[in-house]
């Protein structure tokens, strides 16, 4: 059977925005001026592991978001109709209801995943009126496939923005590519966590993939600590996973992280758009980011007889002894990301 694969990154967080006003008020062109557009970040911290702008085409795990973008909109497409598209999409993601029939047959349909309308309201508004990243060789494809499907309703994506920003890499997910110079802590230890959660994230699903669940769990046995390190030797920073419930015992959080994990829990519980913490301690800087569970992570650390094999269980007990991390359901907190490091030198 098919594997499926995330088309929509839920990565990390599916949770409801704080904010009192009108998700879809106007945005001033100041605020597009500067970046600073919530619908941007939402859209690097939320879509991009999978979505990647800089990722080459046949190692890719689902199209970019340009890809989305002028296949949903067209001449007569209000902004409008684009969010309420978005939001229909991710709330039933069947293949029947399916814009995108390529990128369906090629990547599988999206597993359904808890995203709030908020959020997806503010990334979809930021998709239709400004240019988004795109990689090196997706204008020459779309066209070609545009030639190919003539007649047959392949949107233009014209919004306001064109689309032709070439992907270079961007704030959470390219390391050294953007300056920390105007991030805060938060943000920095943010970006290190998504950048290294991307590095794992995209090879672990190119190998279910490719190759099913259980060379996904070997590579994690395998490979896990060694990117993780790689990523941390990189950003010159202490990245870890900790959880309550580990999979592998060195990844036991300490009770500091435990306290953590709980109020993280409670927001994710309560739809609360979700931000890092950040404390300061003997000059370090401490950041801490909830990792949530999808319907992909459940071929792992889903219920016995349920997500989880029987195959695949027996697997796991043979590779961790002590395995705790399983029985989830999607959206959950199974731990976090811990990252320490020295603000001065970053």
């Amino acid at each position: 059977m098919k594997k499926l694969v995330i088309i929509v990154l839920f990565a990390i967080t599916t949770m409801a925005c704080k904010e009192k006003n009108d998700p879809y008020k106007a945005i001033s062109s100041t605020e597009i001026e500067d970046n600073t557009h919530p619908g941007k970040v939402l859209m690097e911290k939320n879509c991009y592991l999978c979505h990647s702008p800089t990722a080459e085409h046949d190692n890719r795990i689902a199209p970019p978001m340009i890809a989305v973008k002028k296949h949903y909109i067209n001449d007569t497409t209000t902004k409008e109709d684009f969010i309420k598209d978005m939001q229909a999409w991710i709330k039933n993601p069947v293949e029947s209801n399916a814009k995108m029939r390529g990128a369906v047959r090629r990547f599988g349909v999206m597993p359904k995943a808890y995203y709030p309308e908020e959020t997806i309201g503010k990334i979809a508004d930021y998709m239709f009126d400004n240019d988004i990243e795109q990689p090196e060789w997706f204008e020459s494809h779309f066209n070609e496939e545009r030639g190919k499907h003539s007649g047959q309703g392949m949107g233009k994506g014209m919004g306001k923005g064109k689309g032709k920003q070439k992907g270079k890499g961007n704030q959470y997910g390219n390391g050294k590519q953007v300056s920390n110079e105007n991030l805060s802590p938060a943000q920095i230890g943010l970006k290190y966590a998504l950048g290294t959660k991307a590095v794992l994230g995209q090879n672990l699903m190119s190998k279910i993939q490719k190759e099913g669940t259980i060379a996904a769990l070997e590579f994690c046995n395998e490979q896990a600590y060694p990117l993780t390190d790689s990523m941390a030797a990189h950003f010159n920073a202490s990245i870890k996973r900790v959880s309550d419930k580990p999979r592998n015992q060195k990844n036991q959080a300490s009770i500091k992280e435990l306290a953590h994990i709980e109020t993280f829990k409670a927001q994710v519980n309560n739809r609360m758009e979700i931000e890092p913490i950040s404390e300061e301690r003997n000059d370090k800087v401490h950041v801490y980011y909830p990792i949530t569970t999808n319907s992909m992570c459940l071929q792992c650390h889903g219920k016995p007889q349920q997500e989880l094999t029987t195959v695949t269980l027996n697997k796991i007990k043979t590779l961790y002894p002590d395995d705790k991390a399983i029985g989830y359901s999607e959206n959950q907190v199974r731990g976090i990301w811990h990252i320490t490091f020295n603000q001065e030198e970053n």
